[in-house]
């Protein structure tokens, strides 16, 4: 429950846009303006101006939020939470969080990946996940996606086993959080739907060749370029 807690607060206080984050999460729950609003005795008006982003929420706010969505959802049997608490785990190789966040480029420069995909990619990552694309879809349910995500959607998806790309992205699709990049490893073929896709969700496509291993490796390390 702590860890679920600190993963929403720490997800919404590192957002450039903290209304949006609030709005997933909110969505996430099942919960309405209103109820949420409601929850915690203020105008649903309130809720709207955080989530447009007229109003911009302190630690106190940040808090409140996350309690009262974890308490609704108590109140109607612990859905959610049960989810997060038990999520699929068998199709993750490796999952860790930076120390400080890395611009994507000098990610993608010691993972030795190459852009497919068109745009101007001036993110910061700050973690990753590798995942094992046919054993994610054997053994993870829908929601168990969420787990990918460890403390923050602001990471790097790394995807083995990739025949032409769609699959991983009909998946991101298919949940409310959406990564800051996703990368195939060695991947057989990407197709153009897999670009079209990504080009949509506004997520940067990379490839990298290296192998599961070594590329945890560098992971691991945080990243560090030689």
């Amino acid at each position: 429950m702590t860890e679920l807690k600190e993963k929403i607060a720490g997800e919404i206080t590192i957002s450039e846009n903290p209304g949006d984050v609030i709005k997933k999460w909110r969505k996430m729950f099942q919960v309405s303006q209103v109820e949420l609003a409601s929850h915690m005795d203020v105008a649903s008006s309130v809720i709207s101006d955080y989530e447009k982003g007229r109003r911009k929420p302190g630690t106190p706010l940040v808090k409140k939020i996350v309690e009262s969505l974890i308490e609704i959802d108590n109140e109607k049997g612990g859905e959610v939470i049960e989810r997060f608490s038990k999520p699929g785990q068998e199709g993750i190789l490796s999952i860790g969080e930076f120390a400080k966040s890395i611009p994507l480029t000098t990610v993608v420069e010691n993972v030795e990946g190459e852009f497919i995909s068109e745009g101007k990619w001036e993110k910061e990552i700050y973690g990753y996940t590798v995942i094992d694309s046919i054993k994610a879809i054997l053994s993870m349910k829908s929601f168990d996606y969420l787990s990918i995500y460890g403390w923050s959607t602001e990471r790097i998806l790394f995807f083995k086993g990739v025949e032409h790309g769609r699959s991983p992205l009909i998946a991101i699709r298919s949940t409310p959080l959406t990564p800051a990049a996703v990368s195939y490893i060695k991947p057989k073929k990407i197709d153009e739907l897999s670009l079209k896709l990504a080009e949509e969700e506004g997520v940067p496509l990379i490839r990298t060749d290296l192998e599961v291993d070594e590329l945890i490796k560098r992971l691991k390390n945080g990243c560090e370029l030689p």
